[in-house]
């Protein structure tokens, strides 16, 4: 059981990297767009989520879970955008 949890505990940390890199692009998204009101693109939204499920599916995993994964990562992604939006334009 050892190697399993050192195996999940390397997983969570590759995907902490990735989580990293994933909201680095949150951070050049807020220095781009010009209107706070674009932050959030439920369009983007819904094209994000069926791309994971469409993904999953192909990997063999259950859709809905991992939509539902993504959807909380999504809503804080969005977040930390608006965030990052105000912190951008406070400083201009």
């Amino acid at each position: 059981m050892a190697d399993v949890r050192a195996g999940v505990d390397q997983v969570d940390r590759e995907l902490v990297a990735l989580l990293v890199r994933r909201f680095g692009y949150m951070d050049a998204a807020a220095r781009i767009k010009t209107d706070r009101a674009t932050v959030r693109d439920e369009a983007r939204k819904a094209e994000v989520l069926d791309n994971v499920a469409r993904a999953a599916e192909v990997a063999g995993l259950e859709p809905a879970r991992l939509r539902a994964v993504w959807n909380e990562l999504v809503e804080q992604s969005i977040a930390y955008e608006a965030v990052q939006w105000d912190r951008v334009r406070a400083r201009d």
